[in-house]
């Protein structure tokens, strides 16, 4: 089937519209309020680049002072409540799109229990991808590095890039095979969405490039918007506070949108989802 783009973002409006308020629900609870809570408990990040450095001076010495403020920008605890966050988001994530496709209409309680239920697989899935992906880069880039052989190491890396978007763009659609086709095996889930990309790869990676470049731009402009009213507040607990409901709430409303581009983009290049053809053929 041919990926039309326009069907798709008509298709994912009208599911967000439909299922705004149970959604809202689910974002608030596993996007917003995280979001806020590591805004408010990560410490300042220092600056990175070491000051006053006389040109002479021993380069690991550089390199272990940015280590060590690096190590203290993100300690132990802040590495543990990033990861919570993330995994808190990743069943988040699961259960917006089980509320938008599933047609027999879950409560958040059932699409949270699916969201619970499809973790393990998701990180599973996700692992799988990372380890192919890092043994690729081990061959194309590791190896003749090793070897001294530089000047090819470089055009291994250039290689290698659009190499790892077009893995990513054929893993997108993990979340929805979990979410919605309910498949627990990591590496069916990875060959399920390979299989659904399968020629239109190439429309799919223009779809979320402009997609991506739409969010950048709408950022940017709220994030002028609120970085004026911040000025006025000078520093403290009030400006991180401000700064936290903000990059909350734009990575709420981002969210409910990408789960609703998924799920429009599983429905066109999966079919009725399972609730549906069982009301169908039942």
């Amino acid at each position: 089937m041919r990926f039309d783009m326009s069907r798709a973002w008509r298709d994912a409006t009208a599911m967000i519209s439909a299922n705004r308020e149970v959604m809202l629900i689910v974002a608030g609870v596993f996007f917003f309020l995280p979001s806020l809570a590591s805004s408010l408990l990560m410490p300042a990040t220092p600056a990175m680049v070491p000051q006053n450095r006389a040109p002479s001076e021993d380069i690991a010495q550089v390199l272990a002072e940015m280590e060590s403020q690096l190590q203290a920008a993100l300690p132990p605890s802040a590495m543990v409540a990033l990861l919570l966050a993330a995994l808190v988001q990743a069943v988040g994530f699961i259960a917006l799109l089980a509320l938008l496709r599933d047609d027999r209409k879950p409560t958040v309680g059932e699409a949270l229990k699916t969201g619970v239920i499809g973790l393990l697989p998701y990180i599973g899935a996700q692992l799988l991808a990372g380890f192919a992906v890092a043994l690729i880069l081990i061959l194309l880039v590791g190896i003749p590095a090793a070897a001294g052989l530089g000047a090819v190491a470089a055009i291994a890396i250039l290689a290698a890039i659009p190499l790892f978007i077009y893995v990513m763009v054929k893993m997108s659609l993990v979340s929805p095979v979990i979410a919605i086709e309910k498949m627990t095996n990591p590496i069916t889930i990875l060959k399920r969405s390979w299989a659904l990309t399968k020629g239109n790869s190439v429309r799919l990676l223009g779809y979320y490039m402009l997609l991506a470049v739409v969010f950048i731009v709408i950022s940017m402009v709220l994030g002028m918007v609120v970085g004026l009213i911040t000025a006025l507040m000078g520093s403290g607990t009030a400006l991180q506070l401000v700064s936290g409901v903000f990059s909350g709430l734009i990575g709420a409303a981002f969210t409910m949108v990408f789960a609703g581009v998924m799920a429009a983009v599983h429905r066109q290049l999966a079919g009725p989802s399972a609730g549906n053809l069982e009301q169908t053929f039942g």
